[in-house]
C-alpha cells in the first residue's frame, strides 16, 4: 500500500470518441487485473477514511482496496457486497467525483484520487465471471410476508435484505421489467442492461417474487395489499416531470427527458416503440436542444449524439461551476460533440405546429440561494434564438399524487408530495406501511436509494418481530 507517491492516478482507458459515439456500449474498457491491483495499492489506508464517510452506504473502501492490491479478489468482493446490494451498478453510475473519489485524502494532497469506482466495478464483474455471486440460501423460511411497491434500487435492496432473514417478499411494479430507472432511465453507455437483468435474475432465484405490469390503485388498492401482507414498503421513485410555464410549451416535439430516454432504452432492449420508429422520439438528423444541467440532461445529450443528431446543444441557466451534474459526465459529453450554452434560460418556444426555435435569455449570477449556488438573474434585452427540431426538458422530477393513485387518501404526504415518514422507524402514518428512496427524499442518487432500502429492511424486520411477539403473547 501507500504507493501513491510513486504511482500516478490511472483510470481504465476510454474507447475512442468516434467509435463510442456510434453505439450504446459502455465507454470505459475494463481494468486488467494488474492495473486494478496497482491502482488499489495507491490507497493511503487513512486512519479516518473520508472516502468511506462520504459514501452514502459507508462502504468499507480502504479494506477492499487493500485486498485487491494483495490479489485477494474474492475477499474484496465479499467485503464490497456486504454493505452494497448493487456494487456493479454503483461502480458504473455513482458520481464518484462528488462522493468517495472527490473526498479521497491523497486527492486532497495533490496526488490524484484512487479510482475507486473503476476498481469496484472490476471486483464485482470478476465475481460474476468467476461464479462467486450466489443466490441467497435461506436457513429458516418465515411465514410473514412483505409487499414492496416499486422494483427500483430501493425496493430491490430492501427485498434482498429481508429475504436474507427468511421473509416472503413480493415486489409489485408498474413496468414490464424490473429495475425502474436502472432499466428505462439510464442509457446503456453508462449501464448496460445485462448488468441489471442478471441482478434481478439472482433475486428471483433467491425466492423473491416479481409481479410486473401491476398498478396499485388499479389492479389492487393499497389497502388490499395491506390486507394481503404483514408489511408494505412504498418505493416507487419519482417520475412526474417538472414543467416550465413559458409561451409555446404546447408545440409538438417538446418532450420530458424520461419519455425520450425510455423510448431509446426500450428500443435498445428490442421492443417495438412506435414513437421512436416513426421518428418522433428519434434524434437522427435533428437539431436537438436539451434544457437542464443534471445527470439526466447529460444522459439525454449523449443519447442524442448516438442517435446521429445534426446538432446537440445543452442550455443551462448557471455556469459550469454551479452545475449539479457530474463533472465527468459533462467532460464526456463535450468530447462527444455536445455544445454547452452556459448562463442561458428559455424564454419561449417558437413554431407553427411543431417547435422550430428556442428563444433564450442570457443570465447573470447573483447572490447564493437556498441551495448554496448563485441565483441566476435574467439579463433584459439579451434574447437570442437557437434552431430546434426536438426539445428535451430535463428539469427534475416530482412525486405523483400517490394517495389518489393508490386509492388511499389517508396516506399523509409532505407539502412537496413526497411520502411523510417517521425518520426513525421509516413508517408512514399507516400502520405497517413504510417508505424509502426518492418517493421519500425527492429525486436523488441510486446509491442513496440503495441505502434507504437497506435501512427500511432493518425497520420492517423490527416491526415484524414486534408484531410476532405480540401475537405469541396474546396466544
Amino acid at each position: 500500500m501507500l504507493q501513491f507517491v510513486g504511482l500516478n492516478k490511472e483510470t481504465p482507458p476510454k474507447r475512442d470518441v468516434k467509435n463510442r459515439s456510434e453505439d450504446f456500449n459502455e465507454i470505459y474498457n475494463e481494468f486488467i487485473s494488474g492495473k486494478a491491483n496497482e491502482q488499489s495499492s495507491r490507497c493511503s489506508q487513512c486512519g479516518v477514511p473520508f472516502c468511506q464517510i462520504h459514501c452514502p452506504l459507508s462502504n468499507n473502501i480502504p479494506d477492499w482496496l487493500k485486498l485487491t492490491a494483495e490479489g485477494r479478489l474474492q475477499e474484496a468482493y465479499e467485503v464490497s457486497q456486504s454493505t452494497n446490494n448493487m456494487p456493479e451498478v454503483c461502480g458504473r453510475i455513482c458520481p464518484q467525483d462528488r462522493l468517495c473519489e472527490g473526498n479521497c485524502v491523497i486527492e486532497q494532497s495533490g496526488h490524484g484520487t484512487v479510482t475507486i469506482g473503476s476498481i469496484e466495478k472490476f471486483i464485482t464483474d470478476t465475481a460474476w465471471e468467476k461464479g462467486w455471486v450466489k443466490p441467497i440460501k435461506i436457513k429458516k423460511e418465515l411465514s410473514q410476508s412483505i409487499g414492496i411497491i416499486g422494483a427500483g434500487p430501493a425496493g430491490m435492496a430492501c427485498a434482498e435484505e429481508l429475504r436474507k432473514s427468511g421473509y416472503q417478499v413480493t415486489i409489485y411494479d408498474r413496468y414490464d421489467r424490473p429495475g425502474g430507472l436502472l432499466i428505462y432511465g439510464i442509457p446503456n453507455f453508462k449501464l448496460e442492461k445485462f448488468v441489471v437483468e442478471r441482478r434481478t435474475k439472482l433475486l428471483k432465484e433467491s425466492g423473491i417474487k416479481f409481479v410486473q405490469n401491476f398498478e396499485v390503485g388499479k389492479d389492487k388498492s393499497l389497502n388490499q395489499l395491506r390486507a394481503k401482507h404483514d408489511a408494505i414498503l412504498i418505493a416507487t421513485g419519482v417520475y412526474k416531470p417538472r414543467e416550465m410555464n413559458i409561451p409555446g410549451q404546447d408545440l409538438a416535439n417538446i418532450f420530458p427527458a424520461m419519455e425520450f430516454l425510455t423510448a431509446s432504452n426500450k428500443k435498445g432492449l428490442g421492443d417495438k416503440v412506435e414513437l421512436f420508429d416513426n421518428g418522433t422520439l428519434n434524434a437522427e438528423g435533428k437539431n436537438v436542444v436539451v434544457i437542464g444541467g443534471g445527470d439526466t440532461a447529460m444522459d439525454c445529450v449523449r443519447t442524442a449524439v448516438r442517435q446521429k443528431a445534426k446538432s446537440v446543444k445543452c442550455l443551462y441557466r448557471r455556469d459550469r461551476k454551479n452545475m449539479p451534474g457530474s463533472v465527468r459526465e459533462v467532460g464526456n459529453a463535450e468530447e462527444e460533440g455536445v455544445e454547452f450554452i452556459w448562463l442561458t434560460s428559455p424564454k419561449s418556444f417558437i413554431g407553427k405546429k411543431s417547435v422550430s426555435e428556442v428563444e433564450v435569455s442570457k443570465m447573470i449570477l447573483g447572490e447564493p440561494d437556498s441551495s448554496g449556488r448563485k441565483k441566476p438573474i435574467v439579463q433584459s434585452g439579451s434574447e437570442f434564438k437557437i434552431p430546434a427540431d426536438l426539445v428535451i426538458k430535463s428539469l427534475g422530477f416530482d412525486p405523483e399524487n400517490l394517495p389518489k393513485l393508490f386509492g388511499s387518501e389517508d396516506l399523509i404526504v409532505s407539502r412537496w408530495g413526497t411520502i411523510k415518514i417517521d425518520l426513525r422507524s421509516m413508517q408512514t402514518n399507516l400502520d405497517g406501511v413504510f417508505g424509502a428512496g426518492d418517493i421519500v427524499r425527492g429525486a436523488s442518487l441510486v446509491v442513496w436509494a440503495i441505502r434507504d432500502g437497506r435501512d427500511a429492511a432493518i425497520q420492517i424486520e423490527k416491526y415484524l418481530q414486534s408484531k410476532a411477539a405480540k401475537k405469541i403473547k396474546a396466544a
